[in-house]
């Protein structure tokens, strides 16, 4: 599975408008200028929040948190909010297993229940 990233891919308009202020619109928006309008989109946010955790860190949060280690907590909490990882493979198995609950009988949702939770937690 690949890296989820909570940052939204702009508007394909908004794309559109981009590709076709710098191209003079002779050419049409592709995957590839959607791709990369997103990941410029999800780079930028990424440089943000690490500004915002070094400002909290050694910069105005120095006047409101006394601990350096209250300080990290705090941003190593707001980073987890903010990107947090896409659910491993074991919780999708297990989210799908109980939308198909109703199609299933109750002792095979509870023997492939209790197989997929006895598994390891992977990412």
């Amino acid at each position: 599975m690949t890296q989820q990233h909570p940052i939204t891919p702009p508007p394909t308009e908004l794309v559109q408008q981009w590709v076709d202020a710098y191209f003079g619109g002779k050419i049409s928006q592709s995957n590839f200028h959607l791709d990369l309008a997103t990941r410029a989109a999800q780079w930028g946010a990424d440089q943000e929040l690490e500004a915002c955790r070094m400002e909290i860190i050694d910069g105005a949060g120095l006047f409101y948190i006394d601990e350096t280690s209250d300080r990290v907590r705090l941003t190593e909490d707001i980073w987890i909010a903010r990107r947090p990882k896409p659910p491993s493979l074991k919780e999708q198995a297990l989210e799908a297993l109980d939308e198909e609950q109703a199609d299933l009988s109750i002792q095979n949702y509870k023997l492939i229940r209790a197989v997929l939770e006895s598994l390891p937690d992977h990412e």
